[in-house]
């Protein structure tokens, strides 16, 4: 049987990893025209996957013309030849055009994180930029500062948790870094590589590659309706939880009180135990007071709380921040002191003064606002288009995406497909599986960066394709 190695996947899900080393073999003609492929099951089995890595991988080869099925008898190899494919001539590539990695443009994008320039408060932060350079000394804005971060950026912080999330911090426990990822490669130095991390199962699944990429043994930990399952989280052996309790991406669950304490109490029952509590998009609860973080109910001093701007502010404005619990702080100035901070002074100066004189909250508030607009547009819209009696709407009242449940058996990469022919960019919650993803076709409706004037368009064009690929069934 047919048998492939998933060590070197680097950046790619792993059905676009088996669908390039499939066609990879039929273009070299390593497997014959009209061979028949293994079943999805056995191939599933075999390769330690799921069914759904199978199937998704199958249904683009089969769309790109590289395999053919034949009712009740399986998947077999495409005669490539007597399909007279004519590939056409390229001009060689520059260094740089092999190196970027461009993306397909696309009418609506429901995936990436972007910010409308025009919510972004450009006057303010150059007004304040300015007082910085006119008004802190010279010293304070050329010289290396603490690998922690401006204690100015840290008090700001500090005060802005306490007023915002009810968490009781000192400055010198917020660690100041250059995005998320540094500091959870940060976090991995001070805890150690010989832990077992637990990561949520769906989850997000740059973060298992960053885990994986620094040499440390990462778990997917199941999900029920409340978050990770304790359960299964002890059985697993690990030893330090990433979770993210406010708002989980992808479902958008909220974990309930009933289900933190048990989680407080697994770190709780050893020393070596610790919770990353990941509160990326808590500014952003539409309906409601924001749930209090993880971190404001731990008495055991367990958690290990990180946040970042780049919501909030700008996916470019790379400035997050942990705060870590007092022991583990000494621990990190006795041994990751020798660093510099990742950030410039200049801008930590600045986004100090931004929260300080309030600018951040008037901020908050108004993308609170512009983002509820945006919700409201969009399910107005999917509620008068034609696919509105085929989906379900799903955790719609935090943070800023949504799902909509699409009642078919239709499989999800041919919604995917069909999407994109309509120029709509989507994904599936069965894209974040690590194991075998549940039986429900689940889009994720990331509503961040479009565009006020696209919405009804959009959707009416993700509707016609979707509506058109039910038709046609499984």
């Amino acid at each position: 049987m047919l048998t492939y190695s998933f060590e070197n996947i680097g950046s790619e899900s792993m059905y676009e990893y088996l669908y390039h080393c499939i066609k990879t073999d039929i273009l070299l003609e390593k497997l014959k025209p009209d061979e028949k492929l293994p079943s999805k099951r056995l191939f599933a089995k075999h390769l330690g996957v799921s069914i759904i890595t199978i199937e998704n991988a199958y249904a683009q080869l089969a769309a790109e013309g590289y395999i053919y099925t034949l009712p009740k008898r399986g998947y077999f190899i495409s005669n490539l030849e007597k399909q007279t494919l004519h590939p056409s001539p390229t001009r060689p590539q520059t260094n740089q055009e092999q190196w970027e990695n461009k993306e397909p443009a696309y009418y609506a994008d429901f995936i990436k994180n972007t910010v409308a320039p025009d919510t972004f408060p450009f006057s303010v932060w150059t007004k304040l930029l300015r007082d910085v350079t006119d008004g802190e000394s010279e010293t304070s804005l050329l010289s290396d500062t603490s690998v922690g971060g401006v204690m100015k950026l840290r008090q700001a912080i500090a005060q802005h948790l306490y007023q915002f999330r009810g968490m009781s911090v000192e400055p010198e426990q917020i660690i100041v870094g250059a995005g998320t990822q540094y500091l959870y490669s940060v976090i991995i130095q001070l805890l150690g590589r010989n832990r077992i991390y637990a990561v949520e199962d769906p989850g997000y699944s740059r973060l298992t590659k960053i885990y994986m990429s620094n040499d440390v043994q990462c778990c997917p930990i199941p999900m029920d309706l409340a978050g990770v399952i304790p359960e299964f989280l002890k059985k697993s052996g690990a030893d330090i939880l990433h979770i993210t309790p406010s708002h989980h991406f992808p479902t958008g669950i909220v974990m309930p009180i009933s289900r933190r304490y048990e989680l407080l109490s697994w770190a709780a029952q050893k020393n070596e135990h610790y919770i990353i509590e990941d509160d990326y998009d808590c500014e952003f609860r539409l309906l409601g007071k924001p749930i209090p973080a993880l971190q404001s109910i731990d008495v055991m001093e367990k958690v290990i709380y990180i946040n970042t701007f780049s919501k909030s502010l700008a996916p470019t404005f790379r400035i997050s921040y942990m705060v870590l619990p007092r022991h583990l702080t000494e621990r990190f100035y006795q041994k990751l002191g020798f660093y510099s901070c990742t950030v410039s002074t200049f801008e930590q100066f600045t986004l100090a003064r931004f929260i300080s004189e309030g600018y951040f909250e008037r901020h908050i508030n108004r993308m609170r606002t512009y983002y509820r607009k945006q919700r409201d547009a969009i399910l107005k819209a999917i509620r008068q288009s034609s696919m509105s009696p085929y989906v379900t709407i799903q955790e719609e009242d935090s943070g800023l995406h949504f799902l909509m449940e699409v009642r078919t058996d239709v499989a999800d990469l041919r919604l995917i497909t069909a999407a994109q022919h309509a120029g709509i960019r989507i994904s599936c919650v069965s894209q974040y599986y690590h194991g075998t993803p549940d039986d429900t076709h689940k889009i994720i409706i990331n509503y961040s960066g479009l565009e006020p004037e696209k919405i009804e368009t959009a959707i009416q064009q993700l509707s016609e394709s979707l509506v058109r690929e039910l038709k046609l069934g499984p």
